[in-house]
């Protein structure tokens, strides 16, 4: 496939991927503020679920960081593997997010002084680039699965710190807040 052709395959996914981008966050902001509970629905707090996700936080940067040494090492193959099991496990991350605060109150951070502002920022910051780093996800993948191989690898030089970041300050995040957990 010429540069021509794959181009043109990208922009067949260029509506999903600005609809995906638009309807993620949307979603996961309206279902936050929805409590089940209070809705009269009988379900349980799924308040055992934060370490859980949190995990499969830790375990997305891991294999972020193992599919970027791949495909250095030319492991191509390897590294297309680990790259879908990461989107899969931040899907995993998302639907286990909303369950949680779809039925758990939202625990506040209890830390004062210093480390409150560290808190904060860092929380900011992740959800910030936690939306920013959807279509770069998405356009990243669109452009490896159509073969556009150069243009890939130029927007993934992005896509990975960002990725990574979200990833890791999640787990930084529960870490901060696990003690406040009821």
């Amino acid at each position: 496939m010429n540069s021509t052709e794959n181009i043109a395959n990208e922009k067949k996914y260029n509506k999903w991927i600005v609809v995906l981008s638009i309807v993620i966050p949307v979603a996961v902001a309206a279902l936050f503020g929805v409590n089940l509970r209070e809705l009269g629905f009988d379900v349980q707090p799924l308040t055992f679920l934060p370490p859980i996700y949190a995990s499969i936080n830790a375990l997305t940067a891991l294999v972020l960081v193992v599919a970027l040494i791949a495909v250095l090492n030319k492991k191509v193959k390897l590294h297309e593997r680990l790259m879908k099991f990461a989107i899969l496990l931040s899907v995993s991350f998302l639907l286990l997010y909303i369950a949680y605060h779809t039925t758990s109150d939202s625990t506040k951070f209890g830390g004062e002084g210093v480390i409150k502002y560290i808190y904060y920022f860092i929380l900011f910051t992740h959800i910030v680039l936690s939306v920013v780093v959807i279509p770069f996800v998405l356009i990243t993948y669109v452009r490896a699965i159509s073969g556009n191989f150069e243009r890939h690898k130029k927007i993934a030089k992005v896509t990975f710190p960002l990725w990574l970041y979200v990833a890791v300050t999640g787990v930084v995040i529960y870490i901060m807040i696990s003690p406040y957990y009821t």
